[in-house]
């Protein structure tokens, strides 16, 4: 090739960079850009076809847009820590079904605006397990928010003190998943269990919570300080729910020579 056709060559790829990056500019996907230019030598010496090379332009821009989303809900869930499904221990649940658990990170259970309950003593897992899946959830498009149990409370008190409980829980219902941390860690008085009801019973049938509890369900009275009000929402929470109860001694302690905890009985399980 000549010296003057190269130069026109190169003359004509620098004109089709800048239009590549304008009309990347102007759909708001840069990465469309940076992949076109990377791919281009790619697909020449590779031989392929128009379709093949744009299909594979767009997979670059459609999977960093999905990965960069992930990372905004996570970040707006409110996890704190992120703590993965890949980073529980099993081995120390030898009792935990590791298929269950599998399925639950599929999130199936979200389509179906089914719950997630989680029961045993501290240290056990439990929150590890819940901000897992929520993880997963989040990895999957679905909008997540994480709070205690009393966090949650002191939200919806707040709304509630400024006319706006409906609101907001019909604006927490366009999350597809909530999770409750620490239910029956500190007993609510009657005001603030009615409020959570009223969250539980807004979000049946309608989309997914998941909980976690050291105390078994025989025990939540105590903590909303009325047996029917408990009753109640423990029927609503169940009713399409997975409920899996961890056992043993705190993760915490170990090397601590501490075996137990207080609240650590035997008592702790699903009835």
């Amino acid at each position: 090739m000549s010296t003057k056709s190269t130069a026109s060559a190169n003359k004509e790829a620098a004109e089709i960079s800048k239009q590549i990056e304008y009309l990347a500019r102007a759909m708001k996907a840069p990465r469309i850009r940076e992949a076109a230019t990377r791919l281009g030598d790619q697909a020449r010496e590779g031989g392929w076809s128009h379709e093949e090379y744009l299909a594979a332009v767009l997979d670059r821009e459609v999977s960093a847009r999905d990965a960069s989303g992930a990372r905004l809900r996570i970040r707006a869930a409110g996890f704190g820590t992120a703590k993965t499904i890949e980073d529980f221990v099993f081995n120390h649940q030898p009792g935990l079904k590791r298929d269950l658990i599998a399925h639950l990170a599929t999130g199936a259970f979200l389509a179906k605006a089914e719950n997630v309950v989680l029961l045993g003593p501290p240290g056990t897992g439990k929150t590890h397990l819940a901000v897992g899946l929520g993880i997963k959830a989040a990895q999957a498009g679905q909008r997540v928010l994480f709070a205690t149990a009393t966090e949650w409370v002191t939200r919806l008190q707040a709304a509630h003190s400024a006319g706006r409980l409906t609101e907001e829980l019909a604006r927490l219902r366009r999350y597809g998943l909530l999770i409750v941390d620490e239910v029956g860690y500190i007993p609510f008085e009657q005001d603030a269990a009615n409020l959570f009801f009223q969250l539980v019973s807004s979000r049946y049938e309608h989309a997914s919570l998941i909980l976690t509890s050291n105390l078994p369900f025989a025990r939540w009275g105590d903590v909303f300080g009325d047996q029917v009000v408990a009753a109640a929402m423990i029927d609503r929470i169940v009713h399409h729910a997975e409920v899996i109860t961890l056992k043993g001694s705190s993760h915490r302690l170990r090397n601590t020579g501490i075996d137990t905890l207080p609240s650590a009985r035997a008592e702790n399980t699903a009835h």
